[in-house]
């Protein structure tokens, strides 16, 4: 435990902050705005508030693939508003069964991010303009797709309203921490006893102990909360099942690893075998999927698609939350809570300004606020890093 406990500590001197600061933050903004309106912590507010970061942090969650390699996606928005305008369009229009039309419209969104990785990793163009044409593209084949009508609505009791307008008991959420508890402890013996037999020195168990004890006391009490209210929104436990398993597979696989290993140092990853284009393309293949599903939870939680759908400040929240967060600009650094963490920042910046009648303007301002101050403490952090040798 004193090993674990001083490797910690001299991570946090070195810049390893991982989600303190965020944390912190979050608790801060919390009790603000508890005293300035009693009614934010309340059970029914936390219920709107989760109702509000599904769609949007289910988006965050991809971008931290692609933040992972270094690089960055301004297609994500568009990818959703033109996948989940084609899933209307086939469910609507055209009769699909509304599960087989999820389904396309996530292959879809993957299939969208394999184009944009394999012309990114292959020829090399950056991927801030690449994926800036793709946002322009693909807004124009949305609005092809929605024709003259400009939006569609969805029937109210169909399968997709469903999934961000089903409340479920509170049983579901524990039998969520249950799961979380046993495949972590799986994945941590399984890694502990790869790592054992590749004669490879073993990781503090201790750490891996703690955060998943951590999150799963969040999701019990996060369940007790919402248990006095509705229950547990569906499209919250789709989205903390998400960052759950992605979690896991950043952390305990090999794809996460060499996810990792890319955007720490490209060329040293290339010259230790990794096949680094197929862990870019897949990067952003996997961010499109992920913009797809949210977009797909964006028209449930709406009743509708239309030409706004995916745009406005979606793609910008998305960025901002994987950064805030604690997903490094620089590449290498990153878990998939930070896109939990940093989307419950923001939409707690949002819900609290709301409550207290606060315009837009103001929103804006504070988060954009909010961001600068992560990319300063994510900046000299790299810097610490890099002083340090870590």
């Amino acid at each position: 435990m004193n090993t674990t406990v001083g490797h910690r500590l001299a991570g946090l001197r070195s810049g390893e902050l991982g989600p303190l600061p965020v944390i912190v933050g979050l608790v801060l903004i919390a009790i603000l705005f508890q005293l300035a309106n009693d009614r934010f912590l309340s059970p029914q507010n936390l219920f709107n508030l989760s109702l509000q970061i599904a769609s949007t942090g289910v988006i965050a969650l991809g971008i931290v693939f692609v933040l992972m390699i270094g690089e960055i996606d301004l297609s994500a928005g568009a990818v959703s508003g033109v996948t989940s305008a084609g899933m209307v369009v086939l469910n609507i229009r055209y009769g699909w069964d509304p599960l087989l039309a999820v389904v396309l419209a996530v292959v879809l969104g993957a299939a969208i991010g394999l184009l944009h990785g394999v012309v990114f990793s292959r020829l090399g163009v950056p991927s801030f303009v690449l994926t800036l044409g793709g946002l322009l593209a693909w807004q124009g084949v949305q609005l092809l797709i929605l024709g003259t009508t400009g939006a569609i609505n969805i029937p109210y009791d169909g399968l997709i309203a469903a999934l961000a307008n089903t409340a479920l008991p509170a049983w579901w959420g524990h039998v969520l921490a249950a799961v979380f508890v046993v495949v972590s402890a799986a994945a941590i013996r399984v890694d502990a006893a790869r790592r054992r037999t590749r004669g490879l020195s073993e990781r503090p168990a201790l750490g891996s102990w703690i955060r998943t004890a951590i999150a799963a006391a969040v999701i019990v009490a996060v369940t007790l909360v919402f248990q006095q209210w509705r229950g547990i929104p569906l499209s919250l436990l789709i989205f903390i099942g998400l960052v759950l398993l992605v979690e896991l597979m950043l952390r305990y696989t090999v794809f996460g690893r060499r996810l990792v290993a890319v955007g720490g140092n490209s060329e040293a990853a290339r010259r230790a075998g990794i096949r680094v284009t197929l862990v870019k393309a897949a990067a952003f293949s996997l961010c499109s999927a992920f913009a797809a599903f949210g977009g797909v939870l964006a028209v449930s939680r709406l009743f509708a698609v239309n030409q706004n759908s995916g745009g406005n400040d979606v793609l910008l929240n998305a960025i901002a939350a994987a950064v805030i967060g604690g997903t490094s600009l620089f590449g290498g650094r990153g878990t998939a809570y930070s896109a939990l963490l940093g989307m419950l920042v923001i939409g707690a910046v949002s819900n609290g300004m709301d409550l207290l009648n606060q315009s837009s303007a103001t929103k804006f301002i504070i988060t954009g606020i909010v961001l600068v101050a992560a990319v300063v403490i994510d900046s000299v952090a790299h810097r610490r890093r890099k002083v340090s040798g870590r």
